[in-house]
C-alpha cells in the first residue's frame, strides 16, 4: 500500500455474502482511501517531525513491506518500536501515522509498522502472525543497519495488530528475546469459539458499529478448519509469565473491551507488570481516528510516556 490522492472511501460490503474477489476488490478500495490525504480528516495529520517511508524487508521465502519512521534529525542506536496494525482483513500501516510519526519524532525512536499479510481464504491468522514476529527477528538481528539499538525493544499493536502483537511477546520469552515493553490497544485476545462470549460482544455487538458480524467474519478468515485456535489466542496460552511489561489501553464502547480487560487480568495473575487503562466513552479503534475521538489524544500522550520509560537508555 502506498499513498494516493484524494479517493472515495468505499461502501461496506455485506460481510455475510462476500466472495474472495469482491473482499480483495473492496480492502484495496478501502486501504487506497485509509492512505489517502482525504482520510487525514479523520485519521490526523503525520507529526512534521518524522520522516515517513515505505521499505521492503527481506524475510523467509518473501518480501514484506513496512512503514518507517524515523525523526528528522539523524541519529544512531535509537529505540525500536515494533508496530502492528488493525483490521485483519482490511487495513494499512499508513492508517497509523498519526501517533507512529509522534513516537518517532518525540521519544525519539525507529518505529517499523508492519505491512502484514491480510488474512482472507488463503492466508489465516498464522501467515500475519508469521509477519509480526519474522519483522521482529529481522530487525533485532540487523539493528545496526537500521540505526537501532536491539537491547531497547518493544512491540505495540492495535486490534487484530494488539493480537498478533501479544502473541509475538510470547514468543519472544520462548525464544529467549529480551522485550522492554508491549503495548497493546483496543485487543482481541481470542479467536476461540469463545471469541463472542463477553458481556461487551452483547452490548456493543451492533452499536456504536456493527461489531458482532465483523468478528464473525474475520473468526471465519483467521482460523479455519486446521488452525488450532488456542495457538493464536494469547487469552489462553498455557504461561503468561516473564514477559515483557504490558501497557493495556481500552476502549469502554467496544464489542472486545473484555479480551483487553481478561488479558490484563491473567497477565496480572501470572506475574507480568500490566497497565490496564480504560477510556470512558471511547469506540473501537479510536487511536487512529484523532479527527472524530478527542480521547485518542491522551492514550497517545499515555503511550508515550509509557515507552518513553520503557525504552530509557
Amino acid at each position: 500500500m502506498r499513498e494516493t490522492t484524494d479517493v472515495q472511501r468505499p461502501p461496506e460490503p455485506d460481510l455475510s455474502a462476500i466472495t474472495a474477489e469482491e473482499l480483495i476488490s473492496y480492502r484495496t478500495a478501502e486501504n487506497n482511501w485509509r492512505a489517502s490525504s482525504a482520510a487525514r480528516a479523520f485519521i490526523g495529520e503525520p507529526d512534521p517531525g518524522a520522516l515517513i517511508e515505505w521499505q521492503d524487508v527481506e524475510l523467509p521465502g518473501r518480501d514484506l513491506p513496512v512503514r518507517v519512521y524515523r525523526p528528522l534529525e539523524a541519529a544512531t542506536d535509537l529505540p525500536l518500536v515494533v508496530h502492528v496494525h488493525g483490521g485483519g482483513f482490511v487495513g494499512t500501516a499508513a492508517q497509523c501515522d498519526w501517533t507512529n510519526s509522534h513516537l518517532a519524532a518525540r521519544l525519539p525512536a525507529l518505529v517499523v509498522s508492519v505491512e502484514h499479510r491480510l488474512v482472507a481464504p488463503d492466508s489465516p491468522l498464522p501467515n500475519a502472525a508469521a509477519d509480526g514476529w519474522d519483522v521482529l527477528q529481522h530487525l533485532m538481528r540487523n539493528a545496526s543497519e537500521w540505526g537501532a539499538d536491539p537491547t531497547r525493544t518493544a512491540v505495540f499493536g492495535e486490534s487484530f495488530g494488539a493480537l498478533i502483537s501479544a502473541l509475538t511477546a510470547v514468543r519472544a520469552r520462548e525464544a529467549g528475546v529480551e522485550l522492554r515493553a508491549q503495548v497493546l490497544v483496543n485487543p482481541a485476545t481470542d479467536v476461540t469459539e469463545t471469541m463472542l462470549d463477553y458481556p461487551s460482544v452483547a452490548e456493543y455487538a451492533y452499536s456504536p458499529s456493527r461489531a458482532k458480524p465483523l468478528l464473525q467474519f474475520l473468526r471465519r478468515l483467521a482460523v479455519p478448519q486446521g488452525v488450532d485456535a488456542r495457538a493464536f489466542s494469547p487469552l489462553y496460552a498455557d504461561d503468561l509469565g516473564g514477559l515483557a511489561p504490558a501497557l493495556v489501553v481500552v476502549p469502554t464502547q467496544d464489542a472486545v473491551a473484555d479480551h483487553g480487560r481478561r488479558y490484563a487480568e491473567r497477565l496480572r495473575a501470572a506475574g507480568t507488570s500490566v497497565q490496564l487503562t480504560e477510556y470512558p466513552g471511547a469506540r473501537h479503534a479510536f487511536l487512529t481516528l484523532p479527527g472524530v475521538e478527542p480521547q485518542a489524544v491522551d492514550a497517545q500522550a499515555e503511550i508515550f510516556e509509557f515507552l518513553r520509560v520503557a525504552l530509557a537508555a
